[in-house]
C-alpha cells in the first residue's frame, strides 16, 4: 500500500512491541519514519532493519522524559526528510505498586513517561504543523486502562485517563490548524512483555481470555493497522476519537467462557 507515500512519521518508544510494529506498518504504507526509544541497540538494529527492506528510516535516540530530546527528534526528522506529517506518541511505562505503597517517585515518572512526554510531542510535533500550513495527524497510544480498573496500576492508569482528555482539547485546539489528533487504546497485545509477564502461565492466560470475548490476545500488527488506518485520509473526519483494538472487552460486563 501507498497510502502514506511521501509523509514523514515520527513513531516514539519504537525499538520494539507496539511501536516497532506501527513504523514497520507506516514505512509499509509508504512513510519516511523517524524511530525514537531510549535503547540506541533494539533502536538502530529496528531502524537499519526497515532500511534493509527499501523504507526511508532513522533512528533518535531519546528519552522523551526530557523536553530537548523531543525537541532534538522532532528537529532531525524534519531535517532527515523535509517535513513532518505524523506524531505517534507510543513511548510508555507500566510499573505496578499498591496505592498505600505507591512512591512519588512511581507515580511520576509513569505520568512523566506516559503522559507528559505526549504533551510535549503533541505540542512540538503540532508547532510544526502548523508551520508547514499542511496539518498532520498526532495519534496518542492510550490503552483500555483508561477506562477500566486493575489493582496496582494506579498511575498507569491515570497517565491513559489523562491521555484521552489530552487527545480530544488538542483535536478541538488544533482542528482549525488541519490537524487531527487521535488516540489509540490496545487491550491485551502480545509483545514479548506480555508474552512473559501476564500470559507466561496458564491460570493467567485463562484470566486475560476469560475477559476477551474474540477468544484471544491481539497481536501488535493488529495495533498497527489501526495506527496506519487513523494516519491516513481514509480517516480524515475522525479527530478527537480513542479506538480501542481490545478484541470486545470494554463492551464486556463479565467473563467470557475459555475453551480448553
Amino acid at each position: 500500500m501507498t497510502r502514506l507515500a511521501g509523509k514523514c512519521a515520527i513513531v516514539t518508544g519504537a525499538a520494539n512491541g507496539i511501536g516497532l510494529a506501527c513504523a514497520r506498518r507506516l514505512a509499509a504504507d509508504g512513510a519516511a519514519v523517524a524511530l525514537a526509544d531510549i535503547n540506541a541497540e533494539l533502536g538502530e538494529a529496528a531502524a537499519k532493519q526497515l532500511r534493509d527492506e527499501g523504507a526511508r528510516a532513522i533512528f533518535v535516540a531519546t528519552d522523551v522524559t526530557q523536553r530537548t530530546a523531543i525537541d532534538t527528534l522532532v528537529n532531525r526528522a524534519v531535517d532527515e526528510f523535509g517535513r513532518l506529517d505524523i506524531m505517534l506518541n507510543n513511548a510508555g511505562v507500566a510499573l505496578t505498586a499498591p496505592i498505600l505503597e505507591m512512591s512519588d517517585e512511581i507515580f511520576d515518572k509513569v505520568l512523566s513517561t506516559n503522559l507528559r512526554s505526549a504533551f510535549i510531542g503533541t505540542q512540538l510535533a503540532a508547532r510544526q504543523m502548523v508551520a508547514s500550513g499542511r496539518g498532520g495527524v498526532i495519534i496518542n497510544m492510550s490503552s483500555v486502562n483508561a477506562l477500566l480498573a486493575i489493582p496496582g496500576l494506579a498511575a498507569y492508569a491515570c497517565s491513559k485517563g489523562a491521555l484521552n482528555q489530552l487527545t480530544k482539547v488538542a483535536a478541538i485546539e488544533l482542528a482549525v490548524h488541519k490537524i487531527r489528533v487521535v488516540a489509540i487504546g490496545p487491550g491485551t497485545i502480545l509483545t514479548d512483555l506480555a508474552k512473559k509477564a501476564v500470559m507466561g502461565d496458564e491460570a493467567g492466560r485463562r484470566k486475560i481470555l476469560s475477559r476477551t470475548p474474540i477468544g484471544r490476545a491481539g497481536e501488535p500488527e493488529e495495533v498497527a493497522s489501526v495506527a496506519s488506518f487513523l494516519a491516513s485520509d481514509d480517516a480524515s473526519y475522525i479527530t478527537g476519537q480513542t479506538i480501542y483494538p481490545d478484541g470486545g472487552r470494554l463492551a464486556l460486563n463479565y467473563t467470557a467462557p475459555v475453551a480448553d
